[in-house]
């Protein structure tokens, strides 16, 4: 069995595949505080908790986009499954045409979504990745990764929101009664949530204009299921799309060792 680790600025998500199915998932807090031997102790009770004998997983790849947390992360996998982990960076073989100013400037995690973008949907697509940052990675028809769209995600601008004007309280991620809010949580809400849904429409609709086609949208985030269920555009809802692009990327890479 495979595992595979995602480390997001806000969240690390856990899988683990046999073959290509994925098995489980599970979530932590990213906190680079923590030593990899406590990662190691919580990454335990997660596989006993979904009853997951560490014996059985012979291979672990990792990804991140929150470098002072990725040491710690890979102790903690060596410690726990005794394999040093593959970790997705320069080098690394996959598949993948990368056709912006600078392939290195490329984070791991759109590396990861396009990579599984490319192998399973249509072309071309847009991957909207809804999480502390919000991305759009863009596949052209010929399966090229010709760049995105990175923008602040709702909970980042909700807390830029509340931490610069003094009277705005901390709200929950709920859908608004109506578009005009008649209270300032209602119209907080609608400028968040309904604020992102139209981001989304409209940079999707600016790129399906530039590329003089329409596109495959799939979402993917922690977030995703809250903004495009108001959206206007059909989606494809993927949570486990980093996961996947993990799992492909080692299978790439494991056979040209081999």
């Amino acid at each position: 069995m495979l595992l595979t680790v995602d480390i997001g600025n806000t969240n690390i998500t856990l899988g683990v595949y046999e073959d290509k199915s994925l098995k489980f998932t599970a979530r932590t807090a990213t906190d680079a505080d923590r030593t990899g031997d406590q990662y190691a102790v919580e990454f335990m009770g997660i596989f006993a908790l979904n009853k997951c004998d560490v014996n059985t997983i012979d291979g672990a790849i990792v990804s991140s986009v929150a470098p002072a947390v990725t040491n710690a992360i890979c102790s903690a996998v060596s410690k726990v499954i005794n394999i040093e982990p593959m970790i997705v960076g320069p080098g690394i073989k996959t598949g993948l045409n990368i056709a912006i100013n600078d392939p290195a400037e490329l984070g791991a995690d759109l590396l990861c979504v396009s990579v599984a973008a490319l192998n399973k949907y249509p072309l071309p697509n847009a991957v909207c990745d809804l999480g502390t940052a919000s991305t759009i990675s863009v596949l052209d028809k010929d399966g090229r990764m010709i760049g995105g769209i990175i923008y602040p995600g709702i909970r980042t601008s909700l807390m830029a929101l509340v931490n610069n004007a003094a009277l705005l309280p901390q709200i929950s991620y709920e859908k608004p009664k109506q578009v005009v809010g008649r209270n300032t949580i209602d119209s907080m809400r609608s400028g968040l949530i309904l604020g992102a849904a139209s981001l989304l429409d409209g940079m999707l609709e600016r790129v399906e204009e530039e590329l003089g086609m329409p596109v495959t949208a799939i979402a993917t985030g922690g977030f995703s299921g809250d903004i495009i269920r108001n959206c206007k555009r059909d989606f494809i809802l993927d949570e486990n799309l980093v996961l996947e692009g993990l799992r492909i990327l080692y299978e790439k890479n494991t056979k040209i060792r081999k």
